[in-house]
């Protein structure tokens, strides 16, 4: 599913990996702890296709894609990727279905059927009567589950999640990691997460300690 060897990244003089080395099997959920600064996001992000190692290798879905240009990786990721983000970062003017439905627009999938699965995801997220609400007149729970189901769109193999429950309350927090329970069950999804969150990281399958930069055995 996504085999990643011998990571690494600098910032200039700030050597942020060091040689990761990573195996990630279909339908596991893997947390990603460590400190701030151990460089958690920038693996997920270079595992994402977010963002480029300076070496290493990295392959996802049997397809290597350490020396793809700029335009395939948006287009590899766009297919099989999904991602959730502390934020959200839901566009404002837009209504939670609209959100939703972008990706689909920009894989050129049918606008007819961008909307139909957009609308099954929303119910099945328990949002169909919140379809039609902008950004701000959602709660903080009801906007992540929009973000997670703008993720799922495209139907894809893998879920990127950057502290997904770091902006939740407690209620939201637990609402949310069942839902990641759930969606795995329900369509075998790989969920790769960085969380501080002690309670998410414990029902993952797999957690994955970062410590200077590299994987702590």
């Amino acid at each position: 599913m996504i085999s990643a060897k011998g990571i690494k990244k600098s910032y200039g003089e700030l050597h942020v990996l060091k040689g990761i080395d990573l195996e990630i099997s279909p339908g596991e959920i893997i947390s990603i702890i460590g400190k701030s600064g151990a460089g958690k996001s920038t693996l997920l992000h270079i595992l994402g296709t977010l963002d480029n190692p300076d070496s290493g290798s990295l392959i996802i879905n049997g397809k290597d894609i350490t020396n793809q240009n700029e335009k395939a990786l948006a287009g590899f990721r766009n297919k099989n990727i999904g991602f959730v983000f502390q934020f959200h970062h839901l566009l404002q003017e837009f209504t939670a279905l609209e959100n939703v439905c972008i990706p689909g627009f920009i894989a050129g999938h049918s606008p007819s059927d961008v909307e139909a699965r957009a609308k099954v995801l929303l119910d099945y997220l328990g949002l169909s009567d919140r379809q039609n609400h902008k950004p701000g007149q959602l709660s903080g729970g009801e906007a992540q589950r929009v973000a997670v189901a703008r993720s799922l769109i495209n139907n894809p193999t893998v879920v990127f999640a950057d502290e997904p429950t770091g902006n939740l309350d407690k209620a939201n927090s637990e609402s949310l990691h069942q839902l990641i329970m759930d969606l795995r069950k329900d369509f075998n999804i790989t969920f790769v997460i960085v969380t501080h969150n002690e309670e998410l990281a414990k029902l993952s399958d797999r957690i994955i300690t970062l410590e200077d930069g590299m994987v702590k055995h």
